[in-house]
C-alpha cells in the first residue's frame, strides 16, 4: 500500500463540480492499493501516518503528530501511485489492485483512520476528481507499507 501525504492548511476534493470532501489543517493522503496488500498493510500504514511527527511544536520543530494536532485527513484513492515507470515511456499498472479489491481496502483504510480518532473526508473511488490543496511547508512524504 502506498501513500503520498501532504501537510495542508486546507484541502478539498470535488467530483463533477461538487465538493465531496474538505478539511482544514491536517493531512491530504493519496492512497494506492497494490495487488498483494493485506489488512496488515492497512493497520501498519494507518498507525504510521497518524503518529508521524511532521507538525511543528512551539519551537518550530517537527515534533507533533496529526493526533497531537487534532487534525483531519482527506483521503483520496489514487491507483496511479502504483504505476511502474522503469521501462518505456508509458507507466505499467500491473501492480495496481483490481477495482473491487482496491475499493474494499480503501474503505477499510478510512475506517482504520477513523478508529484511531481522526476525522476524515474522502473523494469518490474510481471517479475523475479535482483536488485543491493549500500545502503547509510544504511537507510531502511517500510511504510504502512494503519498504
Amino acid at each position: 500500500m502506498k501513500a503520498l501525504l501532504q501537510r495542508v492548511d486546507r484541502a478539498s476534493v470535488s467530483v463533477d463540480g461538487k465538493i465531496t470532501g474538505e478539511i482544514g489543517k491536517g493531512l491530504c493522503v493519496f492512497l494506492g492499493v497494490v495487488v498483494e496488500d493485506t489488512e496488515k498493510d492497512i493497520a501498519w500504514l494507518a498507525d504510521k501516518i497518524v503518529n508521524l511527527r511532521i507538525f511543528d511544536d512551539e519551537s518550530g520543530k517537527m515534533n507533533r503528530s496529526l493526533i497531537d494536532e487534532e487534525g483531519r485527513m482527506l483521503i483520496v484513492s489514487q491507483f496511479t501511485l502504483c504505476g511502474d515507470c522503469k521501462k518505456g515511456r508509458r507507466p505499467s499498472w500491473i501492480k495496481a489492485a483490481e477495482p473491487i479489491f482496491a475499493n474494499d481496502m480503501y474503505e477499510k483504510f478510512v475506517k482504520e483512520i477513523e478508529a484511531r480518532g481522526v476525522r476524515t473526508a474522502t473523494g469518490v473511488f474510481q471517479s475523475l476528481m479535482k483536488v485543491e490543496i493549500c500545502n503547509d511547508g510544504p511537507v510531502t512524504l511517500m510511504i510504502d507499507s512494503r519498504e
